[in-house]
């Protein structure tokens, strides 16, 4: 959408959230703000306009998974998982993402402690916990849960996993080099009375991972998950993984 009705939209819909720049032809903005990025794309996005981030000031990462951990077409579940920080002064991230494939239901997701995916997800280690602290909820204190606990997701009758969530202990910069990891159950959070349950909240098989690696910043990354179509990552949020029409127009 362009034109001046589209511009009067946007800015509109972002008053009072800082300095604009608005190019028209490109249907593109450029905002100078201290807000998070997401408060804006919802603002955006509530006054009828799709918003896709093209880039960030702050610190982002990017996660491309699929059953291997590597870059590998047509494994029956792919997707992409992005990490970005909610301010540059303090820690907190934006998870957010789309994976295709899954059961439907709910499903584990986890930060692991390493990149290494020689042996697919099998050998990625454990789940990210710098403190060394028992495996819990994403809701409970750094003491009482590994970093890289992040829940649960769930996938549509479809097998289709959206998300976006908030986690307020993680930090960009210390996941770069480690993995993202979904499994096959979902995470009881150490509840679940058993021994496996404080290990990994009996979440099951590893059954898609991928290295998670640094993303550029506003307006640098136009990475392809498919040099055939065209969609960068951040366009991917409203394609599906796979099939003719990921090549459309937003």
């Amino acid at each position: 959408m362009t034109g001046e009705q589209w511009e009067n939209n946007i800015r509109n819909a972002l008053s009072g959230m800082g300095k604009l720049e608005v190019d028209n032809q490109q249907g593109r903005i450029i905002v100078h703000t201290k807000e998070p990025w997401y408060m804006l794309q919802e603002k955006i996005e509530a006054s009828g306009c799709k918003a896709v981030l093209a880039g960030f000031g702050g610190q982002s990462a990017v996660s491309i998974i699929n059953t291997t951990g590597s870059d590998v077409d047509r494994c029956p579940i792919q997707g992409v998982i992005r990490f970005t920080a909610i301010r540059n002064d303090k820690p907190g991230v934006v998870v957010d993402g789309v994976v295709d494939g899954l059961t439907p239901g709910l499903h584990g997701i986890h930060v692991h402690e390493s990149g290494d995916v020689s042996a697919g997800c099998a050998s990625v280690g454990g789940h990210y916990n710098p403190r060394g602290s028992p495996h819990g909820s994403p809701n409970d204190d750094a003491s009482q849960r590994h970093a890289g606990d992040l829940g649960n997701i769930r996938a549509d009758d479809n097998g289709r996993a959206t998300f976006r969530f908030m986690d307020n202990i993680l930090e960009v910069y210390e996941i770069i080099g480690r993995s993202v990891v979904i499994t096959q159950n979902p995470d009881d959070f150490g509840r679940g009375g058993n021994e496996q349950s404080r290990v990994d909240g009996n979440s099951g098989e590893r059954i898609a991972c991928g290295i998670i690696a640094r993303s550029a910043g506003i307006l640098q990354n136009f990475k392809k998950i498919c040099a055939c179509d065209g969609v960068t990552l951040w366009d991917e949020r409203y394609k599906p993984i796979a099939g003719g029409t990921r090549a459309q127009k937003l």
